[in-house]
C-alpha cells in the first residue's frame, strides 16, 4: 500500500520555548500546545506540519518525518526498511508503526484508529 507521503515532522528540542520562538520567526503558528512542553505549529501557506517536543538534556535529539498511511491493516513496510515497532495505538489517537530506513533512521508510519481499536494504556 502506498502512503500519503510526509505530514509532519516530530523535531525534538531541549528548550521548547527557543525551538518554538524559532519556527514562529519563520512564519509558523502555534497550533496547540499540551501540558508538558510539546505542541503542533503549521505554515499558513501549507506543508507538513511541525511537531515540537522536549526532550531531557541528556537524550539525544531526533527529527523524525510523519508518514501518513491509510489503513494500518492494509499497510506493508518497504523491504528494504526494518519494524522498529509494529503499529499500536498511541494516545493522540492514531495508530503508529515506527519503522527505520535502510540507513537506521527513525520514521513514524501514522493510521487512523478504527472504530473498534483504543488508545487505553498507551503512554
Amino acid at each position: 500500500m502506498e502512503t500519503d507521503g510526509i505530514e509532519g515532522l516530530l523535531i525534538e528540542t531541549h528548550n521548547w520555548g527557543k525551538t518554538v520562538a524559532f519556527w514562529q520567526g519563520l512564519g509558523y503558528k502555534l497550533e496547540f500546545e499540551t501540558d508538558h512542553h510539546s505542541g503542533r505549529l503549521r505554515h499558513p501557506r501549507g506543508g507538513p506540519y511541525l511537531f515540537v517536543a522536549e526532550r531531557p538534556h541528556d537524550r539525544a535529539l531526533q527529527l523524525v518525518p510523519v508518514i501518513a498511511a491509510g489503513d494500518a491493516a492494509r499497510f506493508s513496510p518497504p523491504g528494504a526498511g526494518t519494524v522498529l515497532r509494529p503499529f499500536e495505538p498511541q494516545h493522540w489517537p492514531v495508530l503508529e508503526m515506527l519503522l527505520a530506513d535502510p540507513d537506521g533512521r527513525p520514521l513514524s508510519v501514522q493510521a487512523p484508529l478504527r472504530a473498534t481499536e483504543s488508545t487505553k494504556g498507551t503512554p
